[in-house]
């Protein structure tokens, strides 16, 4: 797994959890639906720091909280 499919994967994941549709999401986020569509059919190369925050606003968690999962601990950094 990948940064990018980890971060589809927790949306997801809060999305159930909250009982909410990523069409929901993105009117209590302000981020437009095609943003999240891109970022969970993995066409975002690089979801930026300011939509992951704008996405944690509209979970109401921050953003420390967005990423601590064991999928991104796991996550390997990748030498060039």
């Amino acid at each position: 797994m990948d940064t990018r499919e980890a971060i589809a994967v927790r949306i997801l994941s809060l999305c159930r959890e909250r009982n909410i549709t990523p069409n929901k999401l993105s009117t209590i986020s302000a981020v437009p639906q095609a943003t999240i569509k891109s970022i969970l059919n993995g066409e975002s190369a690089n979801p930026g720091a300011v939509t992951i925050k704008k996405l944690c606003d509209g979970f109401e968690i921050t953003m420390g909280e967005f990423f601590s999962t064991p999928e991104f601990d796991m996550l390997e950094q990748e030498i060039k």
